[in-house]
């Protein structure tokens, strides 16, 4: 085989000749992204139901790996159609003008284990900030799994505005959950 028919035939399957990287696909309805909060200090998990995942991951050389998140932020299932035009509207995601919340790898190292320390900047209603957070990786039935916890503060990023800027009914502190199975 020549060497432009291998840097194709690469090219096709995805993987990075340089890095040895594969982005991997995911399987959507084996991955989710949720938010944990309290609401009148009753937690609540509520799951994002529309959300793009790009992994690119190579466990041999785990410095070459990159992640990006695409968060529909219209999307987030509260349980209950009131609630969740509710939490589109400008003083909560203001999903009209910012209707994706992204997350962005700047590097993902090994901690050892199984676990990856993963950093990079998260942007949500047009606010981004650097934030870094542990990810366990594994391998289930020949597909890879990774699972995950960011702690945010809410009023950070402008959500809940106004009278919900109170933190009485909805807490500040937020955890975003993610379940990644690749196919």
């Amino acid at each position: 085989m020549k060497i432009t028919q291998r840097i194709l035939l690469a090219s096709l399957l995805g993987v990075s000749l340089a890095a040895g990287a594969v982005v991997l696909k995911t399987d959507p309805a084996k991955t989710s992204v949720s938010a944990v909060f309290k609401q009148m200090n009753v937690p609540v998990e509520s799951k994002f139901t529309k959300h793009r995942v790009v992994i690119d991951y190579n466990a041999a050389a785990i410095d070459s790996s990159k992640a990006t998140v695409e968060v529909d932020t219209a999307s987030l299932d509260m349980g209950d159609p009131e609630y969740n035009k509710e939490v589109a509207k400008k003083e909560w995601f203001n999903s009209a003008q910012y209707p994706k919340a992204t997350f962005v790898s700047s590097s993902i190292r090994s901690a050892g284990a199984g676990k990856l320390t993963v950093a990079g900047k998260l942007t949500i209603k047009g606010k981004a900030t650097d934030v870094a957070f542990p990810v366990t990786v594994k391998t289930e039935g020949g597909k890879q799994v990774f699972d995950g916890a960011l702690p945010i503060k809410r009023l950070a990023f402008n959500i809940g505005e106004g009278e919900w800027k109170d933190t009485g009914m909805v807490a500040d502190e937020v955890t975003i959950k993610f379940h990644v199975v690749t196919q």
